[in-house]
């Protein structure tokens, strides 16, 4: 397909029409074109700038768990990644939405973009309370299976802590989308390329934050009974309410009733990741595990996320739901035309992996830097941990394209449909990597450790 853009420019003065010029843009691409240079810089500061957030919220994570509501209460570990993950199941999501109902034209009259606002962010209020009492069902699940006993006032707690916050960062960072798409729209920028890494420089830190400070809150007011139950009940009862607002949006209304496999099962994946952390973060050989996992984990899902709504909208734009494109025909295409071939969507993919190694040296010096010996800095868990990085997001880019595709041929939406799943793999293939990566590190040191004091006892006397 040629796609010709026309751009035509009149100048007036008064009523009278005194010049015009045309510029005019042709792609046999079936898209117009958008240059590595124009990727890259419309890419990599968001991405450094998501890279600095999640980096705060790895030094937040290596202070509060040691906070006493952390120590007593083990299980809000496991909430961490599936709650922090809400940002790739709900903000991220409606990111993508947005983005592409931004380059469809779909925001440009006032009254529309009022409704479609209102609706989204109702949407994602309601799965963040819904996704938040799973979340804390999840982590309660996980966490007995390693005890006999259950405390109910701690079940209350985390519950209460995961709904609050929850709800709480999906509203903050709601909001802030809203404000970075029409922003970009109005500047000429391309939303899909900025909007959802932003959401994750701040999405990570907020809701860490959200969750300590409440959880400690709860838990210091933790003899009155009536508290934590309170608060679950006052959120759910509010659902109905927005659930009306979401009503005046047919595609939310979709969303309402058949959008909630992809956000659940995302949430679990993601809980597994909780557990592997909560499984690792106090021994000493995976010391550094709290700082490092957010940064491996949202680097991955951020990435992933840009691809998955570059796409998304590219079909949005180009094609029709149950229709791919003849070059798209394959549902599991050959990895080297995921990365190596001309097309937009395959230049855009290298660009994202090359950012990958020097944006992981960058945040991990930085870290190196503010953390001091607390970080390990062996040669060998550098190489292991950039290693990881690149086999995460390598992964996660060839998935996207999979998951788009399949989910395109079935009418579904990929913005609702495949970034959920893909951020909750990109938590546990990010938390599962970085664990490997400390245990590889510790059983290489060990083996070079006994084979200097094998040297020394062979030696001379």
């Amino acid at each position: 397909m040629v796609v010709t853009q026309l751009n035509l420019k009149f100048c007036f003065q008064g009523k009278k029409l005194r010049g015009f010029s045309c510029e005019l843009t042709r792609s046999s691409h079936g898209v117009l074109p958008e240059s590595v240079f124009t990727i890259m810089c419309q890419v990599v500061v968001p991405i450094l700038l998501s890279g600095l957030g999640m980096m705060t919220a790895g030094l937040v994570m290596n202070t509060i768990q040691h906070w006493p509501v952390f120590v007593e209460v083990k299980d809000l570990l496991t909430l961490v990644p599936p709650l922090v993950g809400l940002k790739g199941n709900l903000e991220m999501t409606l990111a993508s939405r947005l983005s592409t109902a931004a380059n469809t034209g779909q925001i440009d009259d006032p009254q529309e973009q009022h409704r479609v606002i209102s609706s989204n962010l109702a949407l994602i209020q309601v799965q963040a309370t819904v996704v938040g009492l799973l979340a804390a069902v999840a982590a309660l699940l996980l966490g007995a299976v390693s005890r006999e006993e259950v405390d109910i006032a701690k079940v209350e707690l985390l519950c209460a802590s995961s709904v609050l916050t929850a709800f709480l960062a999906a509203f903050a960072l709601g909001v802030l989308m809203v404000c970075i798409v029409i922003g970009a729209r109005r500047l000429g920028v391309n939303p899909d390329n900025i909007a959802t890494p932003i959401a994750a420089s701040l999405g990570d830190l907020i809701t860490l934050s959200i969750l300590a400070l409440v959880s400690s809150f709860f838990y210091r007011h933790k003899e009155n009974q009536y508290l934590t139950p309170l608060v679950c009940l006052s959120f759910v009862a509010l659902t109905p309410l927005w659930i009306l607002i979401a009503k005046q949006s047919p595609p939310i209304v979709k969303i309402l009733k058949f959008g909630w496999f992809p956000i659940i099962l995302a949430m679990v994946i993601s809980s597994f990741g909780g557990l592997i952390l909560s499984k690792t973060i106090a021994k000493q050989q995976y010391k550094g595990m709290a700082i490092f996992t957010p940064v491996i984990s949202g680097v991955g899902g951020n990435l992933v996320a840009i691809q998955t709504s570059r796409i998304s909208t590219y079909l949005h734009m180009w094609s029709t739901p149950g229709v791919l494109p003849l070059q798209m025909k394959k549902f599991w295409p050959n990895p080297c035309s995921t990365f190596c071939t001309s097309e937009i969507n395959s230049i855009s993919a290298r660009v994202l992996l090359l950012l990958v190694v020097p944006g992981h040296l960058i945040f991990f010096y930085i870290i190196y830097l503010v953390e001091g010996q607390s970080v390990t800095n062996s040669q060998t868990f550098v190489v292991l941990y950039l290693l990881a990085g690149l086999i995460q997001v390598a992964i996660l880019l060839y998935l996207a394209e999979v998951m788009v595709r399949l989910t395109w041929h079935q009418a579904l939406d990929p913005d609702n449909h495949c970034i959920p799943y893909l951020t909750g793999l990109g938590d546990l293939l990010g938390t599962g990597l970085l664990a490997l990566c400390f245990f590889a590190d510790c059983l290489l040191r060990s083996k070079a450790e006994l084979g200097g004091i094998s040297e020394l006892a062979s030696g001379p006397p």
